[in-house]
């Protein structure tokens, strides 16, 4: 399992973007309008405009991510465990995702990458 993403949803994306090009005295390696990426090291900072979610949306909220070999092991063994699945594995045009809360809330985001060992 590695840390690959960090994600910020924020109504200023240009102004959060520019805090983050300062502090890491490093342009983004894309950006539009809706949303800015920059690199540390190997993890993604992504910052996104916010939205009000709709049926069917993934919740607009800050998450970290991490990737994993298979998103539906992972799932299937953390949810005997009693972890809580909120969004079951799914396709996305990134690729394959599964979102799960930590027992305070915070919002975790399983990617699956081919490059990883050891779920």
């Amino acid at each position: 399992m590695k840390l690959t993403e960090i994600a910020f949803f924020t109504k200023d994306v240009q102004g959060t973007a520019d805090f983050y090009q300062a502090l890491l005295d490093s342009k983004p390696v894309a950006q539009s309008e809706g949303m800015a990426i920059f690199m540390t090291g190997e993890t993604k900072i992504f910052i996104h405009r916010h939205y009000h979610a709709g049926d069917g949306d993934l919740p607009p909220e800050n998450h970290i991510a991490f990737t994993v070999s298979d998103v539906n092991a992972l799932c299937k063994q953390l949810a005997a465990q009693g972890v809580s699945i909120e969004v079951q594995p799914a396709e996305y045009y990134w690729g394959k995702s599964a979102y799960l809360r930590a027992p305070d809330g915070q919002l975790v985001e399983l990617i699956e990458g081919g490059e990883t060992k050891n779920n």
